[in-house]
């Protein structure tokens, strides 16, 4: 297990670099704003639209990939020796290699216009098409790049865990709640403002 100093050092180095990532930002926004009485730049309030809209589909991204890794993560921790486990673990670092047309092309097959999913409701009968265009496209993308990597954090902060601890809470007979809450759940939550804070970081620079 990781020591109090161990911990204080990591919480310590992630809040220094997130100040210097707010920093920089700031920076860079307040040079736009001061140079904004040149022709050559947008309005303010253009740029104040983008901003704000940045801020908001990465916050959305975020809290849609954390919300479904959690489980994800769970649920591979809980099955170690399942067929093919170690293949579906080193899959979760496949997207962050991807490039970012292929994915896309490929979300299109999946979620545009024409793609499988309104071919099949048509099928079924649905006449409104689901549209991939907008925020919903961007979430989508977002999620499917950064849910594996926040999965994949989760469940190693899961196999960090003491042996010794599964096997007396194995011992004890702990129901699934009680394990989630007392072994699971604090060692998911040391790690999920870091990882929460990555996927963020990673949403708005996308």
């Amino acid at each position: 297990m990781e020591s109090t100093g161990e911990r204080r050092f990591w919480i310590g180095a992630g809040a220094t670099a997130l100040a210097l990532l707010a920093g920089f930002c700031l920076l860079a926004f307040g040079m736009l704003l001061t140079s904004g009485a040149q022709s050559s730049w947008p309005p303010f309030s253009y740029l104040l639209r983008i901003f704000v809209f940045t801020v908001e589909q990465a916050v959305l991204s975020t809290a849609i990939s954390v919300a479904l890794a959690l489980p994800v993560a769970l649920a591979m921790a809980r099955r170690p020796a399942f067929p093919g486990r170690p293949l579906v673990v080193a899959l979760m670092i496949l997207p962050l290699g991807l490039p970012v047309l292929p994915a896309v092309f490929g979300l299109l097959e999946i979620w545009g216009r024409t793609g499988w999913i309104n071919a099949i409701g048509a099928d079924l009968g649905f006449s409104r098409r689901l549209s991939i265009y907008g925020l919903q496209g961007i979430v989508l993308a977002h999620v499917f790049f950064n849910l594996p990597l926040a999965a994949r954090l989760l469940l190693k902060a899961l196999e960090r865990v003491p042996r010794d601890e599964w096997r007396l809470a194995a011992g004890l007979g702990l129901p699934r709640v009680s394990l989630f809450r007392i072994v699971e759940w604090p060692a998911m939550a040391r790690v999920l403002p870091g990882v929460a804070g990555l996927v963020f970081m990673l949403c708005v620079t996308s």
